[in-house]
């Protein structure tokens, strides 16, 4: 408990890596439990997810590090929400034929096909598409909700990580009663 008081941050960057490890445990749930293929931006969708992780296990793990590097770690894992957050709405306009990801494209395979072209094209993986979601309920898929709660671990990480003990959000600026 004392360390708790001590430390402001840490509530905060356990709060970040259980919500990253949440999400990285869901995905693989899905992909892994119940046979969901993820698509490019799916998997890109789970890097800001392992970096918020990372920062906020940096923050956890490191108690020489001074209150001010804890706070910009945590407003770093806040920002990677919210590049994540931009990645899922990109992900959901490609979804809803809004936009589109060449990389994602999924191809058929066409022309003829022997003994030979068939074992080479088996060895070579496919490609998911990103614009047929592999789950939908109601029109709204896993991309959809990872805006949701994307943006949600956003505001919120960013929020208290600005609202520290000592934060100043702009250089020249001095809150009354608290010196940073």
């Amino acid at each position: 408990m004392v360390a708790a008081m001590t430390r402001p941050s840490r509530p905060l960057a356990l709060f970040v890596i259980i919500a990253s490890a949440a999400a990285l445990i869901v995905a693989l749930i899905a992909q892994y439990g119940f046979g969901m293929r993820p698509c490019v931006l799916c998997l890109a969708q789970r890097v800001p997810f392992g970096v918020a992780a990372l920062l906020g296990l940096v923050t956890l793990l490191s108690p020489a590090m001074g209150g001010v590097w804890c706070r910009r770690l945590l407003v770093l894992a806040g920002l990677a929400f919210l590049i994540n957050t931009g990645i899922a709405a990109y992900h959901v306009g490609v979804e809803h034929h809004l936009w589109t990801f060449p990389v994602c494209a999924g191809g058929s395979v066409g022309g003829h096909i022997d003994v030979h072209n068939l074992a080479a094209s088996m060895s070579v993986p496919t490609v998911v598409p990103c614009d047929q979601p592999a789950w939908s309920w109601h029109g709204l898929t896993m991309a959809g909700i990872n805006v949701f709660y994307s943006g949600a671990l956003a505001l919120i990480t960013l929020t208290a990580a600005l609202r520290l003990p000592g934060m100043r959000v702009f250089a020249g600026s001095r809150r009354k009663g608290r010196l940073s």
